[in-house]
């Protein structure tokens, strides 16, 4: 077993070096400021939610009709503190950003009150729609035992139930919650879905890995959407000097009862897939698909011959040697 280490007389000169490297940029350090959510208590706070959202599922099982109203009402305290703690230093974090003073522009709990309370009434909604999702998967998923199946193990469910409730405090303007609640979600589930994102009802993600939605996405109702599929921007507009011009429509648009099988990639904001229409599998779209579309591309051509297990097999006069060049694969038609 060796010894402990001791870092010993080398202590004090790597201090000095690291409070240095604090100063050379600002960018990854949070130093003499006194405003930042703290990820840990959004995450239990996203924990607790999900509780309040699916009762006897998530948490607390053994729920009764009798005991069901102190459970909500013992955990509804718990949730709005922390919400309204959490809310509130994500704007008081913009308020010192704006206004680095801090104590000539305080921060208003007020505010931060008044988007508690919204957000927390709109729980009851949320609930409804996560319902429409739960059902929407079990009717999408024909290896689904039932919805109790769905909400105990369908990563594409919890990954929209975070989404909703993010979504909420996106368009109430909250800063940073909402994204760290999302990106929770997508180390949990392997999908990310941009808080931003708007998302219609019965929404279902099949398998979902690798799904990618980005922030000014619009998904209307009854859509299903399979791994690996990505709904992203076609380039990043600039202004004058360069920069990323943001809160603009770069995200595709997506409308009722469309289906997307996995690895479509759909790209651009000015791409609209029209209602009732199909997305094949690894089909990469960046215009527009009128309603009642199926889009597919052409497969590449596939070569299969017999074979001996006792023989040696003939060589294939189409098959690439070490003195012949492969042939090219066949472009996509879309």
């Amino acid at each position: 077993m060796p010894e402990d280490f001791i870092i010993g007389a080398k202590l004090g000169e790597l201090v000095d070096r690291i409070v240095k490297s604090y100063d050379v940029d600002e960018r990854t350090q949070h130093i003499d400021r006194l405003y930042l959510p703290a990820r840990s208590e959004i995450v239990q706070l996203v924990r607790d939610l999900l509780e309040l959202l699916f009762p006897g599922f998530i948490g607390r099982q053994h729920l009764t009709r009798h005991n069901v109203a102190f459970h909500v009402g013992d955990l509804l305290p718990r949730i709005s503190e922390a919400a309204y703690r959490q809310i509130y230093l994500c704007m008081c974090y913009v308020d010192e950003t704006k206004h680095p003073a801090g104590k000539d522009h305080p921060p208003s709990g007020d505010r931060a009150r008044q988007v508690t309370l919204a957000f927390l009434e709109g729980i009851p909604e949320i609930r409804e729609k996560l319902a429409g999702d739960v059902q929407g998967a079990y009717d999408g998923d024909p290896a689904a035992l039932n919805t109790d199946e769905v909400i105990l193990a369908y990563p594409g469910l919890l990954a929209i139930s975070v989404q909703r409730l993010a979504h909420e405090l996106y368009e109430l303007g909250v800063p940073l919650m909402p994204r760290i609640m999302s990106e929770w979600a997508h180390n949990q589930t392997g999908i990310d879905i941009h808080p931003g994102a708007r998302i219609g009802r019965n929404f279902f993600i099949d398998h979902g890995t690798g799904v990618v939605i980005g922030e000014t996405t619009d998904i209307g109702d009854n859509v299903k959407m399979y791994q690996g599929v990505t709904l992203g921007a076609l380039s990043f507009p600039k202004d004058e000097r360069g920069r990323v011009i943001r809160k603009t429509k770069r995200h595709p648009t997506v409308g009722d009862n469309v289906t997307l099988y996995a690895n479509a990639i759909v790209l651009g904001g000015e791409t609209v897939i029209g209602e009732n229409s199909v997305i094949g599998g690894s089909v990469f779209v960046t215009s527009s698909v009128p309603p009642n579309s199926v889009v597919t591309f052409k497969p590449p051509e596939l070569r299969l011959k017999s074979r001996s297990p006792k023989a040696t097999p003939d060589v294939d006069s189409k098959a690439p040697t070490a003195t012949t060049k492969p042939e090219s694969m066949p472009d996509y038609m879309i």
